[in-house]
C-alpha cells in the first residue's frame, strides 16, 4: 500500500504530465488552481509524509520522502514537468537529482532550503508552541499573519473547509483546532531545511520563482549564487512581488511557467 494520498486534476491521458509538491502544513488540493489555470494539463499532487492523508509515520526524512516520491515519478511514464513550492521545492531539487531522466523540466517556487540553523530552530520552536486554535476563526487570523495576508477569501475559506479539523480527529488536546499535519513531522522538515541547498541537475531547464516580500528570504543568495555561477544555462530566476504563498498569489506566472516548460519539452 503506497504511503502517499495523491489527488490528481485534469484528463487521464494524453496530456503534459505535472507533479506539485506543496509546502510544509499543506496538501495536494492546494493544486486546484493551478489544475483550473490549466485544465489540458494532468497535475499529480500527492500529500507528503505526515500530511493530509498520506501515512503519519516516521521517518520524515529528506530521504524518506524521496523514497515515497519516487514511485509517484516512475507511474508518470514519460518525463514530467516537477513543480515544487517552499518545502516543497527542496524535495523536488532532491528528486529530480535522483531521478534527472524522469523531469522534463522544473519550477521552484520561493524554494525553502539551506535555511539558517538558528532561523530554523526559532521558527520551529514557535510553530510547535503555537500548533493549535480554539476556533477556526482564530486559525483564519494566524494564516492571515502568517504570509496569507494577501491570498484571496475564497482560498483561504477552501484552506479552512479541506485542511481545518477539530482536535479529536488529528490527535490534538480537546476543544482546539489543527491542520492535519503531524507537529512532529513538522519539526523535523525544519531540520532537514537547515542542511545546507541542492542544485538542480545539471542540463534540466529550471525557473526559480523568488518571492520578495518574504524577509528574510527562503530563497538564499548563496544559492542564487551557485545557480549562476554552475547553471548559468538552465537557470531562469524570477522576482515576483508578493508573499510566500506564491502559487496562490501569482497564478498566472506559475501557470505561464508550466505551460512554457511543456511547450519546450
Amino acid at each position: 500500500m503506497s504511503q502517499l494520498h495523491i489527488e490528481t486534476f485534469g484528463p487521464d491521458r494524453g496530456a503534459p504530465v505535472v507533479v506539485a509538491l506543496h509546502g510544509l502544513t499543506g496538501h495536494g488540493r492546494r493544486w486546484a488552481q493551478l489544475a483550473r489555470d490549466l485544465p489540458d494539463h494532468r497535475i499529480v499532487a500527492p500529500d507528503l509524509l505526515g500530511h493530509g492523508n498520506s501515512s503519519w509515520c516516521p521517518p520524515w526524512s529528506y530521504a524518506a520522502h524521496l523514497d515515497a516520491l519516487g514511485p509517484v515519478l516512475t507511474a508518470q511514464g514519460g518525463p514530467v514537468t516537477l513543480v515544487g513550492h517552499s518545502f516543497g521545492g527542496a524535495l523536488a531539487l532532491r528528486l529530480a537529482e535522483r531521478h534527472p531522466e524522469r523531469v522534463r523540466a522544473l519550477i521552484l517556487l520561493d524554494p525553502a532550503q539551506g535555511i539558517d540553523p538558528t532561523r530554523a530552530r526559532d521558527v520551529a520552536a514557535d510553530s510547535m508552541a503555537h500548533w493549535t486554535y480554539p476556533s477556526p476563526e482564530a486559525a483564519r487570523a494566524a494564516k492571515r499573519a502568517e504570509g496569507w495576508a494577501a491570498v484571496p477569501d475564497e482560498i483561504l475559506d477552501e484552506e479552512i473547509a479541506t485542511h481545518l479539523r477539530p482536535s479529536e480527529e488529528v490527535g490534538l488536546p480537546a476543544g482546539t483546532y489543527g491542520w492535519r499535519v503531524s507537529q512532529p513531522a513538522a519539526a523535523t522538515a525544519w531540520s532537514e531545511m537547515a542542511d545546507g541547498f541542492a542544485l538542480p541537475p545539471v542540463g534540466v531547464p529550471t525557473d526559480v520563482v523568488v518571492a520578495d516580500r518574504v524577509d528574510p528570504p527562503f530563497v538564499s543568495a548563496g544559492f542564487l549564487d551557485a545557480c549562476r555561477a554552475r547553471r548559468p544555462d538552465s537557470v531562469r530566476v524570477h522576482h515576483a512581488d508578493c508573499e510566500h504563498m506564491v502559487p496562490f498569489l501569482e497564478p498566472e506566472l506559475v501557470a505561464r511557467l508550466v505551460r512554457d516548460a511543456s511547450a519546450e519539452g
